[in-house]
């Protein structure tokens, strides 16, 4: 084989190599920044369920305390589904996780962070300020949104087969050949 031939053809494995090392880096940096936002939005819902709990104990009343429980709730529950979402990368499709992590992460920013605004609102404005209440459905939807999304797109078959799976195989063969031995 002459060198210009053989040098096409390492060009060609390096090319094949680079895209699947390119392909697991994809996949674990996804990977690592689902895992990172959800920790860190977790680590918000906590800090605001203490705040809450905490410092404006006495500064909100019950019904806006309960807007902020909700806010909470809900804040925790999403930055949890994150953290599974980066957890379960390898039985969810790389697209579905994503947009799951824009739907989650919008509805945190507006189901949360509205309610954590309102309930909070005679405390930083001095009057409650009711329009954030318009906004909160639209973080509802894109919660909504992203657990359809993920319901229906998510779930990705292995692709590599199990050293069981392989015994299994393996059995079935060796009984698959007894039994034409046998006839």
């Amino acid at each position: 084989m002459s060198k210009s031939k053989l040098k096409g053809k390492k060009v060609i494995q390096a090319g094949l190599l680079h895209t699947n090392i390119v392909k697991h880096m994809t996949n674990s940096t996804l990977q690592r920044q689902l895992i990172q936002a959800g920790s860190a939005f977790a680590g918000l819902a906590v800090t605001a369920g203490a705040l809450g709990s905490h410092l404006l104990k006495d500064l909100i009343d019950g019904s806006d305390r309960n807007m902020w429980e909700t806010a909470v709730r809900y804040h925790l529950i999403h930055a949890v589904a994150l953290l599974i979402l980066g957890v379960g990368l390898r039985r969810v499709h790389d697209a579905t996780a994503r947009t799951c992590f824009v739907f989650f992460v919008v509805g945190i920013f507006l189901f949360s962070g509205c309610l954590y605004l309102q309930a909070s609102s005679l405390v930083w404005a001095g009057e409650r300020v009711k329009w954030f209440g318009a906004v909160v459905p639209f973080g509802g939807v894109s919660f909504i949104a992203g657990w359809f999304y993920l319901a229906i797109k998510g779930y990705k078959p292995s692709t590599s087969v199990s050293e069981s799976s392989k015994k299994v195989m393996e059995m079935q063969k060796r009984k698959t050949k007894t039994l034409h031995t046998e006839q």
